[in-house]
């Protein structure tokens, strides 16, 4: 059996299963093994995810589950994505293989009445990459939408079109991290071939279905952090999705195999921000930079102060109905 989740496209052979560890052929036909298993739920705030031009300091109930496509060696969540749940099944370096999945059943129905429960607005699958509990969460959106809850996809953008496409007509926004721009990068990193597909699903998401999409890349040095790589996710963000959209530039912090490396310096991250910037995007934040003024968003057009931000809380905020700056009126791209 062929899986057509995410651009491994991977061949199962009975009783095997894919790259992720999760999908299994059973007698011919592909079972998924963490249907509704959650491994980690909160109520966030959108801004956590990080989210900044959407529904800005809304709650919304997070949550994910074990495994994922990829296999990044710097995985701040790793006891959960960093999982096969079943021995000798799955492939790719992984470091942690359980005979019992560390999760819990959590119906799609009471997903929704938690959220709706906790005054949350929306429904975020985050933690871990949602493709790869593909039917759980496209139950749980179809239901989300049917109580007027936003729904976010919180991906690495690891999916095939067909896939995407059954999704995204009851997804709001597509949060994307763009790890870095070259295919050496990538397969160091994360164990990734054709990585262009994340581009191509970021547009797709974008240009086919109207999701709202914010770019994510954390800054790691030696690694993705050299001047061309950084212009070449900024010029292809002003390109292919437009000068409105986020990008966020995050801080790296030391972690699993990349305990070696040290964390961004504040200076680096500024002066990715001002690429971003130079490239045309009109809005280009700090991430993991606990109150720098790069957090805020400033109105491109007057350059006034329409959100204040303190960590994940939300201060002053001057945003008039549709979007649009308090001040001049000019439209931001916000959608609250």
């Amino acid at each position: 059996m062929r899986c057509a989740l995410c651009p491994r496209r991977c061949l199962i052979f009975p009783g095997k299963a894919g790259y992720c560890g999760v999908r299994q052929n059973v007698d011919g036909t592909l079972y998924t093994l963490i249907y509704g298993k959650v491994s980690a739920v909160n109520v966030d705030p959108i801004e956590k995810k990080p989210l900044f031009h959407f529904y800005p300091g809304s709650k919304v109930f997070s949550l994910g589950t074990i495994g994922c496509n990829m296999r990044c060696v710097h995985c701040q969540n790793w006891q959960i994505s960093h999982v096969i749940p079943v021995k000798g099944v799955g492939s790719g370096k992984v470091y942690n293989v359980v005979e019992e999945i560390p999760a819990e059943y959590l119906s799609p129905e009471s997903m929704v009445d938690l959220a709706v429960k906790n005054d949350c607005k929306g429904v975020a699958w985050t933690y871990n990459e949602p493709t790869i509990w593909f039917e759980y969460t496209l139950d749980g959106a179809k239901l989300a939408k049917q109580k007027g809850l936003y729904t976010a996809y919180v991906t690495n953008g690891y999916i095939t079109p067909e896939a995407l496409d059954t999704i995204a007509p009851y997804l709001d926004a597509f949060r994307v991290d763009v790890k870095g721009f070259t295919s050496d990068f990538y397969q160091k990193l994360a164990q990734v071939p054709n990585w262009e597909t994340i581009l191509e699903a970021s547009v797709r998401a974008k240009k086919k279905w109207n999701l709202h999409v914010e770019i994510v890349t954390l800054v790691i040095p030696t690694l993705n952090d050299d001047e061309p790589q950084l212009r070449s996710i900024a010029d292809w963000i002003v390109d292919e999705l437009g000068e409105m959209t986020p990008w966020h530039v995050t801080r790296f912090v030391p972690y699993l195999e990349l305990e070696n490396l040290p964390p961004t310096p504040v200076e680096l991250l500024e002066k990715a921000r001002q690429i971003g910037f130079d490239a045309g995007l009109k809005y280009v934040y700090l991430g993991n930079v606990p109150n720098h003024p790069g957090e805020n968003t400033l109105c491109h057009n007057c350059g006034k102060l329409v959100i204040e931000r303190l960590g994940y809380e939300i201060g002053q905020q001057f945003i008039s109905p549709g979007g649009k700056c308090g001040f001049c009126g000019a439209k931001l791209g916000i959608k609250i």
